[in-house]
C-alpha cells in the first residue's frame, strides 16, 4: 500500500506578510522537493482534502476560539496573537489544513493508503482549545485525532509523537485530562513556549499519558536519537495506539534559524523508521504526520523528502 500525500494550494495563500519565518514559501519548497524526486513522487497518492466542518473543529476548540478566528480579518485585525499574522485567507487555509488532517486518517482508516504525509499551513500544534498562538490557528493534529476516536469505531486510544524544536503546548492542553490520548513531546527546553518540562505528566484520568522529553541546547544529535528510541519502546510498553500521529516539526534540524539543536535528515529518517516499526506492530502501520515547524528554506524541503520516502517504504 502507497502513503498519501495530503495538500491544496490555498496553504500557500495563508499570507503571513514580509519577513515572518511562517511564510507561504515553505509549502512550496516542500512541494517542488518531493515533486523532483520523480520516483518517489510516482507512489505517493496525491489528495486534495476539503474544509472541515465548525463541529469537527470544535471537538478541539471552544466555539468563541472558533469565531475568533472567523471574524478576526473581517474585523480588521491582521494578527491572532503577536506571532501569529493572519491575512484573507487565513481562516479558509486554516480549515483546510485541519480538513487536510482529517481526510489524512480517512485515506488510513479506509485502506486507500498505509499512512500519510500533510503537507499543511498554517501549523498547528501551539493552537490551545481558547486561543491561537506561535503561528499557528486551529490544533490540526487535536482536530484530526478526535475526528478519528469519534468517526470510527477501531479507533480507541490516539498517541500522538511531536519531535518540532518546540514543544506542543496546545496538543498537550487539549488532553492533558484525556486517557485514551498520549502525548510524547520530544523539544528543546528552556525554550518557547516555555512549557514541557517533566514533570508535566498529565492531570486527573489523564496522569501518566502525557511524556515531556526536554533536551538541553545544542544536544548531539546522537543523543537525542537513542533518547527518541528509547522513549518511544516505553510508551510502547504502557499504552498500544490504534492509531499514531507525527506532528512533524523539522525546526530541530541543525541549520534551522528557530531552534539551538542538531539533527540532520539521517536523524529525521532514524526516527520516522522508529515510529513507523511501532505502528507496524501496535496498529497495522496507521500513521499520520503532519507538518508543524521548520523554517530554513534551503533545508526544508529535503528533509521533508526524506522523512516521506521513509514512510514510504515497504
Amino acid at each position: 500500500m502507497a502513503t498519501a500525500l495530503i495538500h491544496h494550494p490555498i496553504y500557500e495563500m495563508h499570507d503571513t506578510g514580509p519577513g515572518h519565518p511562517e511564510t507561504a514559501e515553505r509549502y512550496r519548497v516542500v512541494i517542488d522537493a518531493l515533486q523532483k524526486d520523480t520516483g518517489l513522487w510516482g507512489e505517493l497518492v496525491e489528495i486534495t482534502p476539503e474544509k472541515a466542518q465548525q463541529g469537527i473543529v470544535q471537538a478541539a476548540h471552544t466555539k468563541e476560539h472558533f469565531q475568533r478566528v472567523e471574524n478576526a480579518f473581517a474585523a480588521g485585525h491582521d494578527r491572532l496573537d503577536a506571532d501569529t499574522t493572519i491575512s484573507m485567507k487565513s481562516f479558509d487555509a486554516s480549515l483546510f489544513a485541519a480538513g487536510g488532517a482529517c481526510r489524512a486518517v480517512d485515506a488510513v482508516m479506509q485502506g486507500e493508503t498505509k499512512n500519510a504525509f500533510v503537507a499543511v499551513r498554517p501549523p498547528g500544534h501551539h493552537a490551545t482549545a481558547e486561543n491561537a498562538m506561535g503561528f499557528c490557528l486551529f490544533n490540526n493534529v487535536a482536530i484530526a485525532a478526535s475526528y478519528a476516536q469519534n468517526t470510527y469505531k477501531e479507533i480507541d486510544r490516539v498517541a500522538i509523537v511531536d519531535w518540532d524544536v518546540h514543544h506542543g503546548n496546545g496538543t498537550q492542553g487539549i488532553f492533558y485530562t484525556d486517557p485514551k490520548v498520549f502525548f510524547f513531546s520530544m523539544h528543546q527546553y528552556p525554550w518557547y513556549p516555555g512549557t514541557g518540562a517533566r514533570g508535566e505528566t498529565g492531570h486527573g484520568r489523564g496522569l501518566g499519558t502525557t511524556l515531556n522529553v526536554p533536551m538541553r541546547a545544542y544536544t548531539l544529535a546522537s543523543v537525542q536519537r537513542s533518547i527518541f528510541e528509547s522513549a518511544i519502546g516505553d510508551i510502547a510498553v504502557k499504552m498500544k495506539p490504534d492509531l499514531i500521529f507525527i506532528s512533524a516539526g523539522f525546526d530541530a534540524h541543525l541549520t534551522d534559524p528557530l531552534g539551538q539543536l542538531q539533527l540532520e535528515d539521517p536523524d529525521y529518517v532514524s526516527m520516522t523508521r522508529t515510529v513507523r516499526e511501532w505502528a507496524d506492530e501496535m496498529c497495522e502501520g496507521r500513521v499520520v504526520s503532519c507538518l508543524e515547524g521548520g523554517y530554513n528554506l534551503e533545508t526544508l524541503g529535503q528533509t521533508v523528502n526524506s522523512h516521506v520516502a521513509e514512510l514510504a517504504k515497504p
